[in-house]
């Protein structure tokens, strides 16, 4: 038995942030179902990226929406409507990523819901909360990393800012709303009260920065400048970073100087052996260290430093990940099947319960595939 068998929750979300949310609920057991249009369904159906489709719908809709059911409903039609809070009146969780004001111009707004179920969780997720100027934006990934600074801690020191290569929003957001639903269904247990769960991309993206956030509020009032060399956090000091090797890269986290200087035999390191400058000579002391790496291998360095236990580790992409044993015992993957029996492989639930890992093998429903038997 998994942790939400029994709990019924509806997916009302599109794209990401929101269907991640429901994507881990139905991971730990609960029985998601999402509630779509019927022309063209989540717009996620339709975002494909790096050209990977199967069947009608996007490679990336399986991948955040496998083990869900689908129901498909005009949310602004008087009859699907009533089907639709017939259900909502039986569910646990409901969850919704529209702009602030739509669902209640529909009729299904918190309020609303919550007198025709006093039980449920309302979730919701916004790119910038509720109320302010930027309440109507466009709340994606990259438009709100823009806006919180978060390119400008990544890249050396001189470039253009760096966003993260990957939506590190949307699946940040989308495990604060699991937090948040997960705690209200605690609380409900006490009270028999459902509650409503709010989370927005913009607070994910400032709580993610919390620490070099939190230091800069009580610092000088300047951003945190990037190290010009190898920088990768920046607010730490050398030798903090990536470097590159003969064959490869390899990184190194906090290592004193002097320690590093006696395991590299890098006499060149000894002015600097004073743990005091690591930080403020910290482009000086990676210019060095980024010249003397390069003479060997990625292998050759972490024979002398792995074995001092220094913090350090190759720099791998995901062929050679695969290729590891340290992946292979994570059992990371798993293979799912879409309605029409295709075979896709994926990643499993990162959570592990009472020693097993969480996995199904139930890919992205079709477009309305269960609305007669959940609806009929």
């Amino acid at each position: 038995m998994k942790p939400l068998d029994g709990v019924k929750v509806l997916d009302f979300a599109q794209f990401l942030a929101g269907p991640m949310a429901a994507l881990r609920l139905a991971d730990l057991g609960a029985e998601v179902i999402k509630v779509e249009r019927p022309k063209g369904g989540d717009l996620c159906r339709s975002l494909v990226i790096q050209d990977q489709r199967v069947g009608e719908d996007s490679l990336l809709f399986h991948t955040i929406n496998r083990n869900k059911k689908s129901v498909t409903a005009d949310l602004k039609d008087t009859d699907d409507q009533n089907r639709i809070k017939q259900l909502i009146a039986d569910a646990d969780v409901m969850i919704h990523n529209f702009r602030p004001g739509v669902m209640e111009r529909i009729g299904l707004g918190y309020e609303t819901v919550r007198a025709l179920n006093p039980r449920l969780v309302y979730g919701t997720v916004t790119g910038y909360g509720t109320t302010g100027p930027w309440a109507k934006k466009p709340g994606q990934d990259l438009l709100v990393q823009s806006l919180t600074g978060m390119p400008w801690l990544s890249g050396n020191d001189g470039q253009a800012p760096v966003p993260a290569g990957f939506a590190v929003l949307d699946i940040t957001c989308g495990n604060h709303l699991v937090q948040g639903i997960l705690a209200a269904l605690l609380r409900r247990a006490t009270t028999g009260e459902g509650g409503l769960v709010e989370v927005d991309l913009m607070s994910s993206a400032i709580d993610m920065q919390f620490e070099l956030f939190t230091a800069f509020l009580n610092g000088d009032g300047k951003m945190s400048q990037r190290s010009a060399i190898s920088n990768a956090n920046a607010s730490v000091g050398a030798p903090y970073g990536i470097y590159a090797c003969t064959d490869g890269y390899m990184a190194i986290a906090m290592t004193p100087i002097a320690r590093l200087e006696e395991l590299l035999d890098c006499p060149s390191l000894a002015p600097y052996r004073d743990p005091e400058i690591a930080f403020t000579q910290r482009n000086e002391i990676k210019a060095v260290v980024r010249e003397h790496l390069l003479n060997e291998s990625v292998q050759h360095w972490l024979d002398r430093l792995e074995p001092a236990d220094i913090w350090c580790a190759q720099v791998l992409d995901w062929p050679s990940l695969l290729e590891t044993d340290g992946f292979a015992a994570l059992d990371m993957l798993q293979d799912i099947a879409t309605a029409d029996g295709t075979m896709i492989k994926t990643t499993r639930c990162p959570i592990r319960l009472d020693g097993g890992v969480l996995k199904s093998t139930r890919g992205g429903p079709p477009l309305g595939g269960d609305t007669e038997a959940v609806l009929g």
